[in-house]
């Protein structure tokens, strides 16, 4: 075994070890009551990893049956990813009533806008794959990548607004989840330029950006919690209590 395949199986096996601690950490923390979809994510890139894992090892399988099983896997873990950040976003306003009324159809609406440009630019630089399940997956990953990029864009753009700590463990789930999309979309987008000349390159940079992502849950998640941590400031120093008011008396009128 050459020192780029043990590399690889390090920076695949490791990672989903890990998850199982942040796994445990939900558990710990009583987390999964306010995010039972990231609790969800977190249990099927478990499961995932082990039918993969067993699929690859077993030589009666095809590389069309695993190319099949990875697709599923990646349309499941692109639909929990987006449920993340829709119960990231549910969280922050859930202490501003009126912004959280609006908030919802926003983000869906949003979550729309972004998907269709997502798909058109999917659509015009699709890849150069022969076999069409293959050249497909990264039509998927960079539309699903676009949209989480720009979702958890926005909140990072007005987290002081919501008094969002950089010290929460929110804005540790935000931040793994945003720097994994980001390289993910540049990664899909060379790939899809260039079929398969950097292949294993860029599958060795997502899996290492996913295994530090998982590092940054695990250390958020298991480290101790402080008095700060998402704590609103005395009403109404934030200016979304101050949008929240204001759109409370609009709406009274």
């Amino acid at each position: 075994m050459t020192l780029e395949q043990v590399l690889w199986y390090y920076l695949w096996i490791a990672p989903h070890l890990l998850l199982a601690l942040v796994l445990a950490a939900l558990v710990r923390r009583r987390l999964y009551r306010q995010f039972p979809i990231f609790l969800a994510y977190i249990g099927s890139e478990i499961v995932q990893f082990v039918v993969l894992f067993v699929m690859l090892r077993v030589r009666s399988v095809s590389a069309e049956q695993y190319a099949t099983a990875y697709s599923i896997g990646l349309a499941l873990s692109t639909a929990l990813r987006f449920g993340i950040i829709y119960e990231i976003c549910a969280h922050l306003f859930r202490n501003y009533g009126v912004l959280n009324r609006f908030g919802k159809p926003l983000f869906r609406w949003t979550a729309v806008a972004l998907l269709l440009a997502g798909l058109g630019l999917g659509v015009y630089a699709g890849g150069r794959d022969s076999i069409r399940i293959i050249a497909v997956i990264p039509v998927l990953e960079r539309a699903a990548s676009i949209l989480q990029c720009g979702l958890v864009a926005g909140m990072f753009l007005f987290s002081s607004y919501l008094g969002l700590s950089w010290r929460s463990y929110i804005f540790g789930i935000a931040l793994g989840l945003g720097i994994f999309d980001s390289v993910e979309l540049a990664a899909s987008a060379i790939r899809a330029e260039t079929g398969h000349a950097y292949a294993r390159p860029l599958d060795l940079l997502v899996m290492a950006t996913y295994h530090c992502c998982v590092l940054i849950w695990g250390f958020y998640l298991w480290a101790p919690e402080r008095s700060s941590q998402y704590a609103l400031k005395v009403l109404p120093e934030t200016d979304a209590e101050s949008w929240n008011q204001e759109l409370q008396r609009l709406l009274n009128r």
